[in-house]
């Protein structure tokens, strides 16, 4: 197979590292709202949206264009995007499922980077199981609907502008049915809390959202009412892909600085351990073949599940060797831990401790075996409650 790039791709490369080069200059990250809104000035964002449906004020890239970009953002070590939510997931739904008001409302501001999502999925009780979710909403008698209930490990929601939401909205409906998805602005004092959930990383990029009569407007339902199920499949089928590549990079990064640790400490004297290093590099080229063989597979409900399994467990593999190479030295912070900063942890420590999460966060390993099994090879339903 040829997994080559042509060259209005390398064009576009030699474009990309330019001007990230020239904008993410060295010392501290840049504000992130204004990093949105500096990607969206020059056209960075929303590159993979469908040029039929408008552009939106986005420039327009092939598939293989936007694996281009996304590479290259991640080589140059861009900081975390809070517009990913926006840009990669709602955006491609809103095409694919929103009317054209829908579209016309919200996709500029996303291309221009001024207006930020997160995404309202999990709650307690329903996190991989998300057809048990119990948010309702309800009418309010004035066209629109009230929303009431709990969110949780939703990412951004401290930062974010507007949530896409999925909430249950006939009444005694069970499991996957009457569910829709709606548009619901964060800013809504009183009806709308986030609290930040620290993690054992000692970052805080999850949290949960408690809606109590939260407003959102019928205008603002995506997919029309009780279609959610359908819509929110979409969206998450949506959440791998080209982003998959891009994590790719960062992925060979970290693998590299292991490798090099393993050099110094003289852990790599150890057979065992080389063996390891072998092992995950080859893992990793054998994901990248996987992703430029599968993108753009639209439809195929396992492509987005194999994706997930084999990298969640390899990125895990490699925080445990990162840790093992290190060896007594991994449990010290950087830091005197009597000093003002108590709890502070270097990148491959909280590489290592934020990778526990990684087969059970985007749909946990077991759901993915069950997508593939069930919906790839035929095997009959596990009996439910």
């Amino acid at each position: 197979m040829d997994f080559a790039f042509g060259p209005e791709d390398e064009s576009l490369r030699e474009e990309a590292r330019d001007w990230l080069t020239r904008h993410l200059a060295p010392g501290p990250a840049p504000d992130p709202r204004a990093w949105e809104r500096r990607l969206g000035a020059d056209g960075w964002i929303g590159l993979g949206w469908d040029a039929a449906h408008g552009t939106y004020g986005n420039r327009t890239a092939t598939l293989t264009g936007q694996v281009v970009w996304a590479e290259e953002y991640a080589r140059a070590r861009g900081p975390a995007r809070l517009g990913h939510m926006g840009e990669q997931l709602l955006a491609p739904t809103l095409l694919a499922h929103g009317d054209a008001a829908q579209r016309i409302r919200f996709l500029p501001a996303i291309a221009r980077g001024e207006e930020l999502w997160c995404q309202g999925y999990s709650e307690p009780g329903a996190g991989s199981d998300l057809a048990s979710l119990r948010t309702a909403a309800v009418p309010d008698g004035r066209g629109g609907y009230r929303i009431t209930g709990q969110k949780i490990w939703t990412s951004y929601a401290h930062e974010a502008d507007w949530c896409f939401l999925l909430a249950r909205t006939t009444k005694g409906s069970h499991r996957h049915h009457g569910l829709s998805l709606l548009l619901v602005p964060m800013d809504q004092p009183g009806r709308i809390e986030v609290r930040p959930i620290r993690q054992m990383s000692g970052t805080a990029d999850f949290n949960e959202v408690f809606l109590d009569g939260a407003r959102a407007r019928a205008g603002h339902l995506v997919g029309g009412e009780g279609n959610g199920w359908k819509v929110a499949m979409d969206l998450l089928g949506r959440e791998r892909g080209v982003s998959t590549l891009a994590r790719q990079i960062g992925f060979a990064a970290e693998l590299s600085r292991v490798l090099q640790l393993a050099l110094e400490t003289g852990a790599a004297e150890d057979p065992a351990t080389r063996d390891r290093l072998v092992q995950l590099w080859a893992e990793l080229r054998t994901m990248r073949w996987n992703a430029l063989r599968t993108l753009g597979a639209a439809g195929d409900p396992g492509a987005p599940s194999v994706a997930k399994l084999l990298w969640g467990r390899w990125h895990q593999r490699l925080g445990e060797l990162a840790m093992r190479v290190r060896g007594p030295a991994a449990t010290l912070g950087p830091y005197d831990w009597c000093a003002e900063r108590p709890y502070e942890l270097d990148p491959l420590q909280g590489q290592f401790l934020f990778s526990r999460a990684d087969t059970i966060y985007g749909g946990s390993d077991e759901i993915q075996r069950t997508i593939i099994a069930e919906r790839v090879l035929g095997i009959p339903k596990e009996p439910r409650p």
